[in-house]
């Protein structure tokens, strides 16, 4: 194995340092994308493993009729705060955040953000937003209980501390909208000489879409949260039936911002997965146009698609139809993207190391949450399924077997190029068999109890769901080993594993041209591209 080239100083406050600080000042006052990336990294890990543990928590409530080890106001807090902290604190930032600002720029070949002190901001924004959710927890009439949707009228009348939760969540949003701003700026206005639109990677494409909704949808979110407050301490009225309001234009706009939020979370995973197959399959991936136009596609049509989640409100039987075969509409450039990755892989000399795997798990997870989103998406087998754990199962499958897998995917990808030191390569292939086989057993279960009848959302059930429930609790005890061993795992190579070169995977985009880990400038001179990103010929790679 080839030395490390660039390793970094000693004493200086870690990597790339450019404040002049030592310590934590070092970091938190850094205007480096890297820096900020990694600031959003531990962070966002941070919040992820509190969400698993109140996950598993619910896991053992649910894994035997009656009370477990939580009452049910107990247990619908933790539902709650399970729900807020992973959806708005883990997996909306949580791509853009970290590996959005470690990796775009780069492979761009920029030396930074648009708006480095911006950039530094939306973290602030992000970290007080997330403070004052967290204190939400211990202050006022204590954790809310409302489920991470604050569906109202519940919302406004209940005595827990919703509003100070709601307005941290409205804060995480500026945020959001902020990294969407310096992301389309910094896409549109430092891309290298050569960096055309036809040779951006598939991961800056799938950012550059994310971005326009972070922008366009985040919004609509702020102001209905803000609503929220006003109707509990104004009395406005708006959405409270008592007073003459309508609840159901509360699910419209929850909704309007909640549906393409799920695209958040999700299509930079998918970018990640178009970068990861191609160097481990050793070819160029399939279709590249397709699939940078299926991201923008994606991001559009999941904006009109909204009124599924809400065929059992009392919607007209026209507006059922109409966001029934949008819902049909948006799977179409979802499937484009599976069929070019897997034809990609055909005839490939495909390598399978962790990122490879953690890639293939998610085109199998992810397709299996697609397909289960279909059922959810047609009217009629909604209606059967509509509010029981099949529901459950299904967003799990999306968002944690898709998005977090691919997040686990980029994290044994991309951070040994920023650490210059790589994980140990056995432990990584069995933590990542039991996820995979943890995963299944878990959330599978919950959709056939879901098809049998059993409701979401309910602290207790019927003795003939006892069985499944307590398969679905093992599993997720097997999935949380294999999250610890990985964990363990990777970040005891970064720290102490063996030192690698620029390029240890043999990719061909930008980032793996410069030195490991990267200088501070990222590039001692300024790249001219010359190739598209997947072209292992033109980038001199065998």
């Amino acid at each position: 194995m080839i030395p490390v080239e660039n390793v970094p100083p000693a004493g200086d406050g870690g990597f790339w340092n450019d404040t002049g600080k030592t310590g934590i000042t070092a970091w938190i006052f850094s205007t480096d994308h890297k820096r900020i990336g990694l600031l959003y990294f531990y962070s966002v890990l941070t919040f992820f493993l509190i969400a698993v543990v109140l996950g598993v928590l619910l896991r053992i409530e649910l894994m035997a009729p009656g009370r477990t080890i939580m009452g049910p106001q107990t247990y619908n807090a933790v539902f709650t705060v399970h729900g807020v902290v992973m959806v708005f604190l883990f997996i909306i930032p949580g791509f853009q955040g970290s590996f959005g600002n470690l990796v775009m720029p780069i492979q761009i070949g920029a030396r930074d953000v648009a708006f480095p002190r911006l950039n530094l901001f939306s973290w602030w924004l992000y970290i007080a937003g997330a403070a004052v959710i967290i204190t939400s927890l211990f202050t006022g009439g204590g954790p809310p209980d409302t489920g991470w949707t604050f569906y109202v009228p519940f919302s406004e009348r209940t005595g827990t501390n919703v509003s100070l939760a709601v307005f941290g969540v409205f804060i995480v949003g500026f945020s959001s909208i902020v990294t969407g701003l310096n992301f389309v700026t910094t896409i549109h206005r430092l891309r290298a000489e050569g960096m055309t639109w036809g040779r951006l990677p598939l991961f800056v494409w799938s950012l550059y879409a994310t971005a326009w909704v972070q922008i366009l949808a985040t919004p609509i979110l702020g102001i209905t949260l803000a609503l929220i407050i006003a109707e509990r301490f104004l009395g406005t009225g708006l959405f409270d039936p008592a007073r003459g309001g309508d609840p159901l234009m509360y699910q419209h706009l929850f909704w309007i911002y909640s549906h393409p939020a799920v695209y958040i979370m999700i299509l930079p995973g998918m970018g990640v997965i178009s970068e990861i197959i191609p160097a481990f399959a050793r070819k160029p991936i399939f279709g590249y146009k397709m699939i940078a136009f299926s991201s923008l596609a994606i991001a559009a049509a999941g904006s009109l698609v909204w009124g599924h989640h809400m065929f059992t409100s009392g919607m007209s039987d026209t507006a059922i139809l109409v966001f029934s075969f949008l819902t049909f509409v948006v799977a179409i450039p979802s499937a484009i993207k599976v069929f070019n990755w897997v034809s990609t892989l055909y005839r490939g000399s495909i390598s399978l190391e962790a990122p490879m795997l953690f890639a293939l798990a998610f085109i199998l997870l992810f397709s299996i949450g697609g397909l289960t989103g279909l059922i959810l998406g047609a009217a009629a087998t909604d209606i059967h399924v509509h509010d029981t754990q099949f529901v459950v199962g299904h967003f799990h499958y999306v968002i944690f077997g898709g998005a977090v897998f691919a997040f686990f995917g980029a994290m044994h990808y991309w951070l040994p190029k920023f650490y210059g030191r790589r994980y140990a390569e056995k432990p990584a292939v069995v933590a990542w068999v039991l996820m995979f086989v943890g995963f299944n057993i878990t959330y599978f279960t919950m959709m056939v109890l879901g098809m049998k009848g059993m409701p979401r959302r309910y602290y207790d059930y019927l003795p003939e769901f006892a069985p499944l429930n307590l398969v679905s609790t093992i599993g997720s005890w097997i999935l949380v080993s294999g999250l610890i061993l990985m964990l363990v795992n990777l970040f005891r190579g970064l720290f102490k594993g063996e030192p690698i070169d620029r390029n240890p995977w043999g990719a061909a985009t930008l980032e793996w041209t410069i030195p490991t880990p990267p200088p501070t400038e990222n590039f001692e001179e300024e790249p001219v591209v010359t190739h598209g990103p997947y072209d292992f010929k033109g980038a001199g790679i065998p």
